[in-house]
Formats: C-alpha cells, structure tokens, sequence
C-alpha cells in the first residue's frame, strides 16, 4: 500500500530523518518505535501531509504520489488519528464524525437524523458495546473516544491510517477495545502505522516493528520473531539482534 523510500528532512541543518525507506502492506499494523527525537514522528509526517521531506519518494499502491499538504493525503486515502483526537469534546459522537463534513437534507438543512444513523452503523461494526451516542465526548471514555476518532476515519474512506500512540494513559480494558478495534480494521485490508514507545503495546498490536534512532532505520523486524528485550536494545543501542542481524 505504502512505500517510503530514502525518505530525508532537516530542520535548520538538523537531519531529522536520513534516507529511511519503510513499507506497509494492506492488513497489515506497523509499529514506529524509538526515543524522542529519533525521527519517528517526522517520518510519518512526511506521509500524513504535515511536512515534506526534502529528498525521497512516496509511492501510494505501487504509484508515485506527491503530498504537499493533509488535503493532499486525504485524496490517497491516508487519516492520520492523533493522539489528542482532535474531538469537539461539547458536541456528541455523530456531530464529531461528521464535523467539517456534515449531511444536509435537500432543503440544506442539517441532516440530523441520518449523520446519527450513519454514526451508529459504523460504531455498531467497530465497537458493538459503544452505546453513548447522545452523550458529549467529554463523557466517553478514553477507549470511546478512541473509537469516535477511528470511526471517522474510516467512515471517510481511509485506506491507510496513522495512529500515534493510540493506548496512551488507557488502563488494561481500554486498551483492550483499542486493540479489539485495530485488530477489526486489519481485518478490512486497512494498513495501520502505529507511532509508540511502548514496546509492550507494539509487541501487542503490531505485525513488524520498525526501530529510528538519530533519524536513521536502525531495522525492521517481525514482532513474533523478537522479544520486548530485543526491541529495547534495538531503541538503546541503534542495532539489530545478533540472531537478526544476518
């Protein structure tokens, strides 16, 4: 679905990232990992519309794109879910699924009843149990929120999503629904980056693990096929495991 490729940008003489090349495939959850400043962040950005790499290419299924700005990243499909979320927290799911986007009825007055109908057929596939449909999202747990945030993203169209660090300050059982809903979009052929540094939360939730560290790729690797240590020596010492290394 995505292919980054020799991807640079410098900020000031800074080179925040350094020819790192990344791929992901549909269904398929990739965890960005590393310590701040490592790069992660920014490389991503590069794709969400954020910022644009100063050198390298970005192919979107298999075709060269050019992504100057979010608008841009939204034509390929690409939603980017914050960890803030960018939610209304005074107005309810439904009006934050459709902000900036709402339905009009053909007199163009807001078309109330169907964005809450809408709201609740997405909400119902991706959280079943999701049942404050008129309560302000101020009110909605974190992993509700969450799922708000997702379904909007995926009501819209997204192919590709982006989420930094999505199970952030969740207790056990949130993170659970987060993972519940990750795993569901996998399940749909969406393709996920995953920016953390939680090395648990990446073993739980990602397929492959791709490790920054001074903006460079220090390795991809299979999350089954390494351990929580692995990762951590990969974040602290900038190489592969020995066994990988080959």
């Amino acid at each position: 679905m995505v292919e980054l490729r020799d991807i640079s940008i410098a900020f000031g003489g800074i080179r925040a990232v350094d020819g790192v090349s990344l791929d992901l495939y549909p269904g398929e959850v990739v965890g960005l990992l590393g310590h701040n400043g490592a790069g992660k962040s920014t490389l991503i950005k590069c794709l969400s519309g954020a910022y644009k790499a100063d050198h390298g290419q970005i192919f979107i299924n298999g075709q060269e794109v050019t992504i100057n700005n979010p608008r841009d990243a939204r034509e390929y499909n690409i939603e980017t879910i914050y960890q803030t979320l960018a939610l209304a927290d005074n107005l309810d799911a439904a009006s934050n699924l459709f902000l900036g986007r709402e339905l009009v009825t053909g007199g163009g007055l807001l078309d109330d009843a169907r964005m809450e109908a809408e709201t609740r057929r997405i909400l119902a596939r991706l959280n079943p149990n999701f049942k404050k449909f008129k309560d302000p999202v101020s009110a909605l747990s974190g992993g509700q929120r969450q799922s708000v945030a997702i379904a909007r993203a995926v009501y819209f169209n997204a192919k590709i999503l982006i989420m930094d660090e999505p199970t952030a300050a969740l207790g056990p059982q949130e993170t659970q629904m987060v993972a519940e809903l990750i795993h569901e979009l996998k399940r749909d052929g969406l393709g996920i980056f995953l920016i953390d540094h939680d090395v648990h939360a990446v073993k739980q939730l990602c397929d492959r693990a791709a490790v920054m560290k001074n903006g460079q790729l220090v390795g991809v690797v299979k999350v089954d096929e390494v351990t929580e240590d692995d990762l951590l020596a990969m974040i602290i010492l900038g190489k592969k495991p020995e066994h990988l290394a080959a």
